[in-house]
């Protein structure tokens, strides 16, 4: 159960960086240029309309997946904090059991509290890179 609950956490803190290592120095390059322009500029005639959000369309297809990833992220650890609680109710004062499901606790909070901060980075990252 221990190593299913690592390569969660794993998988979970994955996201941010995965969404902060998109972020290229050369957005930064220039005054008038933003992350848009290069992505309009690098956009081939069967592309996708809007990578990001922005004036012109409501949900880009990367926030879009970044949400998506993000929600499933933090219902899936709603879920284990569901999964613990029953376990710690049902645990009958078994010391083991007890410990488990404290352990199961513990990495959904931290879970939901990793989800949260990936949320808000990547809209910061989003907010900051792409000028409407």
């Amino acid at each position: 159960m221990k190593k299913s609950i690592k390569i969660i956490l794993a998988g979970i803190l994955i996201v941010p960086i995965l969404a902060l290592s998109t972020v290229s120095q050369h957005a930064f390059a220039a005054d008038n240029l933003d992350i848009t322009s290069g992505a309009k500029a690098a956009k081939s005639g069967d592309s996708a309309t809007c990578l990001f959000t922005s004036s012109s369309c409501d949900n880009g297809i990367f926030t879009t997946i970044t949400d998506a990833a993000l929600y499933v992220i933090g219902a899936v650890s709603v879920l284990m904090l569901i999964y613990g609680g029953i376990r710690y109710t049902i645990s009958g004062g078994n010391e083991k059991d007890v410990t488990a499901a404290k352990n199961t606790i513990l990495y959904a909070i931290i879970g939901i509290i990793v989800a949260l901060l990936a949320f808000a980075i990547v809209n910061f990252v989003l907010g900051t890179l792409i000028k409407n």
